[in-house]
């Protein structure tokens, strides 16, 4: 916490500055030249990858916002080869390399780096169930980690210390699939960084933290080592500008931040219930969804009722998107217990609800108010939006009104507010549990599907195998004499 105020009060010394103009024949100025800044970037679930709506990652988004800073168009050299990244970067092919990468001693020898933006803990994972080592002296298989990885990097100093260490470098597998593979149970021990372990634990809730190997080490860009220093005095005004305006808080909040909470029973039967239960509603949470993802609807209806058609509260509310009785009249809905019927009015009830959003609230906030709203009613919302105003922070975003919620259950709070008391950390952590579940939703649906497209090529070469050959396809092949 230290490092990161001490960088933010050099960064804040250029904040009122723009971008340096660059010498004619800098890198800054040839990024200029060919309008376009080259990223040579990792494929990860933490760094980026092709969602549903195109390309989206914490590490893109950066870059992205960066390039659109400069006002230049961003130019991707996506790979899954950290090694083929550095090449890259060292054939000057790509202006800095992006992925999440901890800054090692061998990394920041060989290129520069940027400023760091996160900090992250290397853990060592187990599969749940199996025996719990305490210690690295506990370890009675080898370690099995990426190649080229600052998990290699780590163990091999460590190593240096400990001789009884014993580590493997695996050049085929990516370090979500060892973390695979721990769950099946062929790899007993891998090293993974904190956040990788949260976003796969969504789909693997087995993975287990035996303990931390190091912490606090840092993450940032990697850049060419040379004298220029053009499009590094970049990125400290760069960094120090999304420090300062929230920008980078906002961004880890919306992919790292629902996360930090992870709760092994639950995660687990999720997982069952999209396996055994939803099949029985996946058709309805598709044709009802309207201009929502079906999936973010399910894990709605799973947080109101955990798919229960009759699940009831103490307060009233019914059915598998537990509406109140004034809100399934207002939606139309005659029997509040008939699945379909509840889906239909839940999911027009939540369009609603992002209809009275103000639109200059962009995606995915407006979605989080929404949820809320569902939960509390917009106008406990706005009285949320309104104390986030007042203590001078922006009531538009998601991360700075979900802390003014709780503050609507105090009564020196809520006397002084238009619509009074409001469980609003319920509410606020509503919303968090159903981002998870869409999270892990969609990674279950997502594999489900490449499952289905790669059963779906067997079954057309099984079928292409058992055709008959053609009279031509037996034919006695052409013979072709060489010239002498």
């Amino acid at each position: 916490m230290l490092r990161m105020l001490l960088l933010l009060c050099c960064c804040c010394l250029l904040l009122s500055c723009a971008p340096p103009a660059p010498e004619s024949n800098s890198q800054l100025a040839e990024i200029y030249q060919r309008n376009s800044l080259r990223v040579g970037i990792l494929h990860g679930p933490t760094s980026y990858y092709i969602g549903v709506d195109g390309p989206t990652g914490f590490e893109y988004e950066l870059a992205k916002a960066l390039a659109d800073r400069l006002g230049v168009e961003l130019s991707l050299a996506p790979s899954f080869d950290l090694e083929e990244l550095q090449e890259k970067l060292a054939a000057g092919q790509v202006d800095f390399i992006a992925g999440g990468l901890t800054l090692t001693p061998s990394r920041t020898e060989r290129f520069r780096a940027a400023p760091a933006y996160r900090w992250i803990n290397e853990v060592l994972v187990f599969r749940q169930g199996n025996s719990w080592p305490r210690q690295l002296a506990d370890l009675n298989e080898p370690i099995i980690v990426m190649a080229h990885s600052s998990h290699a990097e780590s163990l091999a100093a460590l190593q240096n210390e400990e001789q009884s260490i014993e580590f493997r470098e695996d050049p085929e597998l990516d370090a979500d699939e060892i973390l695979q593979k721990v769950v099946e149970g062929s790899i007993a021990y891998t090293l993974t960084d904190s956040n990788q372990l949260a976003v796969n634990r969504r789909l693997f809730p087995q993975l287990s933290i035996a303990f931390t190997v190091n912490e606090n080490l840092p993450v940032g860009w990697l850049l060419q080592k040379n004298q220029d220093d053009s499009l590094y005095s970049v990125l400290i005004e760069y960094f120090g500008h999304v420090y300062q305006n929230g920008d980078l808080v906002t961004l880890e909040d919306r992919y790292f931040g629902h996360i930090e909470q992870f709760d092994y029973v639950d995660t687990l039967r999720f997982i069952q219930s999209i396996e055994k239960t939803l099949p029985k509603y996946k058709d309805w949470f598709i044709e009802y969804a309207g201009e929502l993802d079906w999936r973010l609807l399910a894990a709605l209806s799973y947080q109101e009722s955990h798919w229960n058609p009759k699940a009831r509260s103490p307060t009233g509310v019914r059915g598998l998107m537990m509406l109140t009785l004034p809100t399934a009249k207002q939606m139309g809905v005659h029997s509040r217990i008939d699945p379909e019927e509840s889906i239909d009015g839940g999911s027009r009830y939540l369009q609603l609800l992002l209809r009275r959003i103000p639109e200059r609230i962009p995606m995915p906030d407006r979605l989080w108010f929404a949820l809320a709203a569902y939960n509390i009613g917009w106008g406990h919302v706005e009285d949320a939006r309104r104390l986030t105003q007042r203590d001078g922070a922006d009531p538009d975003k998601w991360l700075e009104v979900k802390q003014r919620l709780p503050l609507l259950r105090k009564k020196s709070v809520y006397q002084h507010t238009r619509f009074g008391f409001a469980r609003g950390d319920e509410a606020a952590m509503y919303v968090e549990n159903i981002r998870r579940y869409y999270d892990t939703l969609v990674g279950v649906d997502e594999r489900q599907q490449l499952e289905d497209r790669l059963e779906l090529q067997r079954q057309k070469l099984v079928e292409q195998l058992a055709e008959p050959a053609t009279a031509e396809q037996l034919a006695e092949p052409e013979v072709i004499t060489p010239p002498l």
